[in-house]
């Protein structure tokens, strides 16, 4: 499962796997893959680089690379308390009611809020930088569109590739123009955020628009077959998030989610603006019924929506409230039905990409090795 860009960074397989948790992301790089560690939880610098020292000390001299959310444009002296001014009363009243009325307990006093979207930020986001370029990181990928310029500039001053995100052929021509050395073509089944083009409609269209860029196919992908689809598509690689949340590495610290997600089928998520403010496919649940209800008040743009809905996903999570418990996963997640680990799935993705060449092969009257 060799490419180009695969060989360029020194891996084994055209396998990136985007995670927030340190444990998966070591994991598929000793696998023979390119494990990306997510960002965006890391507000305090210290914990990133405890974190990444965990990953320089388990991924045995193997690449790995950073995953932030930084948006382009730059906004100054905003601060956290600043947003958190923006948010309407009768939004809070809407999420007090909506958590009193499926009698989610609150947190205990003095244990804080977990999980806050402030990654956006750009003192955030650039502090995370500050901490990343210390570690022989190999590659900096932004969900956010392309980073601005002096991020590109001083990654490629340490030798580190830039890779962006994009829903749409407009995007990537974007991303080319802005100096990105690669493309993550991520598709409409994709979790997380995400654009409304199929990916087999959308990684063809990013190859032609960027050519010759390397591109990442994304979005739908969970067995070998699919990935040799991807590459016969054009692209150099793919590009996993969602496939990693139901193996025995990951961090979800919630045995009612990681029931949710192996029982669910690929018709159970939805693309909800209810976590962020902006559209994210996630487990549909009655928390992002409620969102989504037209009879609600809506949902914020973001940050606003992320900062508002911070303390309810942590007590949410904290109490594994089964009705409102949900996580951002694509459409894959029909496939995630069993608990394996990173390895195992890596040997099932190339068992089934030796299947599907083989197959092609015999279509094409190739005689196989």
């Amino acid at each position: 499962m060799k490419t180009e860009l695969s060989q360029e960074l020194g891996i084994e397989h055209a396998i990136f796997g985007f995670t927030p948790f340190p444990a998966v992301a070591a994991a598929i790089t000793r696998a023979g893959g390119f494990g990306v560690l997510g960002a965006v939880r890391y507000t305090a610098p210290d914990d990133l680089a405890r974190d990444l020292d965990w990953m320089q000390a388990h991924t045995e001299g193997l690449p790995y690379g950073l995953d932030v959310v930084m948006p382009a444009k730059k906004v100054e002296g905003v601060s956290e308390a600043d947003v958190e001014a923006m948010i309407p009363e009768g939004h809070r009243e809407f999420v007090r009611s909506t958590l009193a009325k499926h009698g989610v307990p609150e947190l205990a006093e003095g244990e804080a809020s977990g999980w806050r979207i402030t990654g956006w930020m750009e003192q955030v986001a650039r502090g995370q930088l500050d901490v990343a370029f210390d570690y022989p990181i190999k590659l900096l990928a932004n969900a956010l569109g392309s980073p601005p310029a002096d991020v590109v500039a001083r990654a490629h001053d340490h030798d580190v590739l830039v890779a962006a995100l994009a829903g749409s052929a407009r995007h990537a021509r974007h991303h080319a123009d802005a100096g990105i050395d690669i493309v993550v073509a991520q598709g409409y089944e994709a979790g997380g955020h995400t654009g409304e083009i199929a990916s087999m409609v959308l990684t063809p269209e990013v190859v032609d628009a960027v050519s010759p860029l390397p591109v990442l196919a994304a979005g739908g992908i969970g067995s070998g077959e699919q990935i040799a689809a991807g590459l016969a598509l054009g692209a150099q690689g793919v590009w996993l998030g969602s496939l990693w949340l139901t193996t025995t590495e990951a961090e979800l610290h919630s045995r009612a989610l990681t029931a949710k997600l192996l029982a669910a089928g690929s018709g159970d998520t939805v693309r909800s603006r209810a976590l962020t403010g902006k559209p994210a496919r996630q487990l549909r649940t009655e928390w992002t019924d409620a969102w989504d209800d037209p009879d609600g008040p809506g949902t914020l743009p973001m940050p606003l929506q992320g900062l508002l809905v911070a303390e309810a996903v942590s007590r949410i999570q904290r109490y594994e409230v089964e009705p409102l418990l949900g996580t951002p996963v694509g459409q894959i997640v029909g496939r995630m039905n069993t608990e394996r680990s990173v390895q195992q799935v890596f040997d099932d993705l190339t068992r089934g990409f030796e299947k599907a060449v083989d197959r092609i092969n015999r279509i094409a009257g190739r005689s196989t090795p």
